[in-house]
């Protein structure tokens, strides 16, 4: 210890032992309290009992005043004695003094954490305190587990700002306890405290101080109803049993920390007594798990590990001897199974731990004929057999080999099109959720399955509204495990705790030795942690936490929820989790567009350092991309694309909006789900060894059908918004009106009358939602998969070139070239897709030459005056289409030169379409989108095969990017044109209409 440190910590006890003796003349303690002890240890005069040499440790000052303050502090909770404010002064004084040395003095906090009594008085503060808090805040603890007796928010309300000046300072003080319990674990050693902590049951005072600040601060309190005194009283003490929450969940954390049956007991504590016998009613619990077999199987695994570290024990054995069989204060540990055994005489208690310095390895036994559980638990060795089973039924099936293939583009086919067919009904009533269907769990479908033959849903597979409680479905019902409260409460700052312990107890961090069984004790809590009801509720809000409070990636809180999904991962649980945080009203719950979005964010960091293609890190990661794949092919898209239809019907008025069966926040949810599987997509596109997956299930095929949905049930979003003219012009029988109501306003303002506000933002309805931004990802996604094999720089990919013709996704890629707000750059996107797309491939390169063979001239030349009516000055007003503006636009056009048509491809120049819109890609909408009618579906019109071409003896690649310049050039042309200049010269002349 440095010399400073020696100096400080002199004058502290110097200063510390005149306020005793102060203290001791003005205060009459209990009999036998530890200021009797204290002042006999110090020298300092001795009121009554025991001898100086009653103990043969010399407690530290530190130990004398901490314990003599707590002492103090549990007579002033139990009124036993009356304890004053003057004494209470100093026990204040005392605690904020030993926690400032617990910050600061390493050799205090060591020397405190190793005190057997420093742990009994901080177990018997507690265990005062939290009644008393309990009745002065929520009603009496007889209450609490009864419905009919407990008291409502109004009460509690009451009560508070009742007692509000006693429930501050006892908070304070149980915060700064509770503070320097979290230091003393910090430590060299932390298995000597953490295993005194046990012993003392501090561990359990803990939970219960848990359990209390959720009740409290969980209530919803009506602030509206209170005066502005009590709504301040009512917030403060909520606040303070907030920081007392956030305390105890960071002296859980170190009390847990690197020691496998503290994290076993607090998971039992926290998981398994939470889930009781008949409140265990979960659809998801797949695999017949019994919670109340596995409980009995961990209970058993803490006795055959409950031997204490040596160090622990010794101490726990000097203090029974030496203090507690002389009846001195705070009293003898409690001897409670399966723990006290350490302290006790040896032969005086039957001991059934096992031997820690044995390390020979064992093989599991199950013995099912075993009479005696504890035998048979011991013989299996691992903590659950519950546990493994339960395990073995709900993992990835394609864990240990493949056995569920991917659907098949002829199945999702046929899913979308029942979708289609059923989706009304599929929104009109709610799920059976024990009648989930069939397509969405793919991965239960055995390999030989027929997935055409799958049965549909149907209106009958539903049941009525009201015979389903549609907010349990939302997780706003009643919450299922202690800590799943906490995300409610507490805000990203506060919960980081809870994080660090959900990680703490089962992150598979590399190197961690395996028990004698071979087992990993932190994938065995994962999995626990699935099994159990409260583990997936806790999971859900976590996930659902990060969605709320909109963490980015660089948050703590976001990577240490990845850590948790990297864990379950890594137990193979992730298909299991999804299916549990399935909601049936949604396509994809918020709680799974989190889960993807994390997914996403680990397989990003595995671009970072790609793992061996042979390594099970590889595989592993490979399957998990399989499973969500198939939810992506067999539920995500076809009922997204279900919704664009029905949209596309509303759109060409073949149904009524009012059949539309969602809202605009259900829509919301259903494109942040989307969005997430497509960054995940693009994410492992980056990686040439997880692209080919994605290219060898035909990932082309929901791109492309999503780009045609979109199309058809969208409408493109203009830049400009062309402006009504006629709108814009008064009537002359209508300008002393519109006159007077101008200077109705002017005197308004004059008189200082504040302006009308300006009206609500009009939401868009449901069926039409725009879906903004997805455009974009997909054709990311298409010119990604269309690049050259590795190794290679030309030509684009052969088998999603082919995989793009078969499916039509030409049309759906020209149709992306059209401006359109909701997606920008989109036509940036459809120029690369259509570089790799041409580059290499005939049939890709002979069906665009068609289409620009096909082309009309680019002229604008109009039409001939009708003398009859106007004359040759007076040319027809023409009707335009222009890239990025809403609408046909009318206009004049001075009459340029004339241009020659290029020649048609049989040689003759064509003029039939003079004066019309050029059906470019500018305009490619009227050519391939639905917005003309009688186009259905978005195919092109036949297309007559043309002449061989001038240039057929150039080099294909050059012909592919003289192609594509035309491709690209010609709806910058159309645009030129439509505003009738030629290139490089004079302006349009606009005139207005009426």
């Amino acid at each position: 210890m440095s010399s400073p440190d020696l100096e400080a910590l002199r004058a502290s006890i110097q200063k510390d032992a005149q306020d005793l003796r102060s203290q001791l003349g003005a205060s009459s303690g209990p009999s036998g309290s530890p200021l009797q002890a204290m002042a006999s240890s110090e020298g300092l005069p001795v009121m009554s009992g025991h001898s100086s040499d009653d103990s043969q440790r010399s407690p530290s000052i530190e130990e004398l005043c901490f314990s003599s303050a707590m002492s103090c502090f549990e007579g002033w909770l139990k009124l036993d004695p009356a304890i004053g404010p003057k004494t209470m002064a100093f026990v204040t004084k005392f605690i904020t003094r030993t926690l400032e040395k617990t910050h600061n003095l390493k050799d205090v906090r060591e020397t405190l954490s190793r005190s057997v009594e420093i742990w009994i008085w901080l177990t018997k503060s507690f265990a005062a305190a939290i009644p008393s808090l309990t009745t002065r805040s929520i009603g009496p603890l007889s209450s609490l587990n009864d419905p009919d007796r407990g008291v409502t928010p109004q009460e509690s309300t009451t009560l508070i700002t009742k007692n509000y000046s006693s429930l501050k300072e006892d908070l304070q003080l149980l915060i700064k306890l509770m503070h320097i319990a979290r230091n003393l674990l910090v430590v060299p050693e932390p298995e000597i405290p953490q295993d005194l902590c046990a012993a003392a049951q501090f561990d359990q005072m803990l939970v219960q101080t848990i359990t209390l600040c959720i009740n409290v601060t969980s209530k919803a309190y009506d602030g509206d109803i209170l005066e502005e005194s009590a709504r301040h009283k009512l917030s403060e003490i909520s606040e303070l049993y907030k920081k007392l929450l956030v305390t105890c969940l960071q002296q859980a954390h170190n009390w847990i920390a690197k020691n496998d049956r503290n994290k076993m007991s607090f998971w039992y504590t926290m998981l398994l007594d939470d889930d009781a016998g008949d409140a265990y009613t979960d659809e998801y619990a797949m695999g017949e798990f019994r919670p109340e077999v596995a409980k009995v199987e961990v209970r058993n695994w803490m006795e055959r590990n409950s031997r204490f570290c040596d160090k622990a024990r010794q101490l726990l054995v000097d203090y029974e001897t030496n203090l507690a069989s002389r009846g001195l204060p705070p009293g003898h540990l409690a001897r409670i199974a399966p723990l006290y055994w350490n302290w006790m005489p040896e032969g005086s208690v039957d001991i059934r731990a096992d031997d820690v310095k044995d390390e020979s390895k064992i093989t599991p036994q199950w013995k099912e004929d075993e009479p005696d559980k504890f035998e048979q638990d011991r013989l299996y060795g691992r903590v659950s057999r519950e546990v493994d089973m339960w395990w073995l039924k709900v993992r990835d099936p394609n864990y240990d080999e493949w056995v569920v293939p991917m659907p098949t583009v002829e199945f999702a086919q046929h899913r979308t099109d029942n979708c289609k067919a059923n989706l009304v009904g599929r929104y009109a009533h709610t799920f059976r959720q024990e009648n989930i269907d069939e397509s969405a769990r793919v991965s239960e479908v055995p390999p030989e399955a027929d997935y055409s033959q799958l049965e549909e849903e149907t209106a009958e597979d539903y049941l009525p509204e009201e015979d389903v409680d549609d907010d349990e479905s939302y997780g706003e019902g009643p919450m299922n495990g202690l800590l799943t409260e906490v995300p409610n409460i507490l805000d990203p700052k506060q919960i980081e705790a809870l994080h660090m312990i959900v990680k703490s107890c089962i992150l598979d961090n590399a190197g961690l030795a395996l028990s004698r069984a071979g087992e990993n004790l932190q994938k065995t809590r994962c999995r626990m942690f699935l099994a159990m009801l409260c583990g997936r509720s806790l999971l859900r809000e976590i996930l659902v936490f990060i969605a709320v409070w909109e963490k980015g990636e660089q948050s703590l809180i976001f990577q240490l929820t990845t850590q948790i999904v990297e864990a379950v991962h890594h137990s193979a649980l992730i298909p299991y989790a999804w299916q549990s945080l399935r909601i049936p009203k949604d396509i994809i719950s918020p709680a799974q567009t989190v889960l993807l979005r994390l997914v996403s964010n680990m397989f990003r960091a595995r671009n970072a350092e790609p793992p061996s293609t042979i390594s099970k890190e590889h595989l592993r990661d490979v399957k998990l991309l399989h499973f969500l794949f198939m939810q992506f092919r067999s539920r995500i898209v076809p009922e997204c694309v279900a919704l664009m239809h029905l949209q596309a019907q509303i759109r060409n008025d073949n149904c009524d909006p009012s059949d539309f069966p969602v809202d605009s926040w259900d829509m919301e949810r259903a494109k942040d789900g989307l969005q997430q599987f497509l960054e995940l997509l693009t994410t492992v596109n980056e990686l040439p060894e997880t692209r080919a997956f994605l290219i060898e299930w035909q990932a082309a095929y929901e791109l492309l059908t999503l780009l045609k949905g979109l199309e058809a049930g969208v409408p493109k979003k203009a830049l400009v918004e062309p402006p009504s003219r006629s709108s814009q012009r008064p009537s002359s029988n209508s300008s002393t009106a519109a006159q007077a109501d101008e200077d109705e306003l002017d005197r308004g303002y004059d008189s200082g009358d504040p302006p009308p506000p300006p009206p609500p933002p009009m939401q868009e309805p449901a069926h039409k939602f725009p879906w903004a931004g997805i455009k974009g990802q997909i054709l990311h996604i298409i010119a990604g998969l269309l690049q050259p094999p590795p190794g290679r720089s030309s030509p684009g990919n052969p088998e999603v070139q082919a995989q793009i013709i078969r499916y039509n996704g030409i049309v759906s890629l020209l149709n992306c070239c059209v401006y359109d707000d909701h997606n920008r750059y989109a036509r940036e996107h459809v120029q690369i897709c259509l570089k790799w797309l041409m580059d290499g491939s005939d049939a890709a390169n002979n069906f665009l030459r068609e289409l620009v063979a096909m082309s009309p001239p680019p002229n604008l030349r109009p039409p001939a005056a009708n003398p009859e009516t106007k004359t040759s000055a007076e040319p027809d007003p023409v009707h335009l289409r222009i890239d990025g503006i809403a609408g046909e636009v009318k206009v004049r056009v001075k009459a340029p030169p004339s241009y020659p048509p290029p020649p048609s491809p049989s040689g003759s120049t064509s003029t039939s379409n003079a004066g019309v819109a050029l059906p470019s890609l500018a305009s490619s909408t009227v050519i391939f989108g639905d917005e003309a009618r009688g186009v259905a579906n978005n195919t092109l019109p036949p297309i007559q095969s043309p002449a061989a071409s001038s240039a057929a003896t150039q080099s294909a690649r050059a012909r592919s990017e003289e192609l594509l310049r035309d491709i690209i050039t010609l709806a910058d042309e159309a645009a030129r044109l439509a505003m009738g200049r030629k290139p490089d010269t004079d302006e349009t002349e606009e005139e207005d209409f009426m």
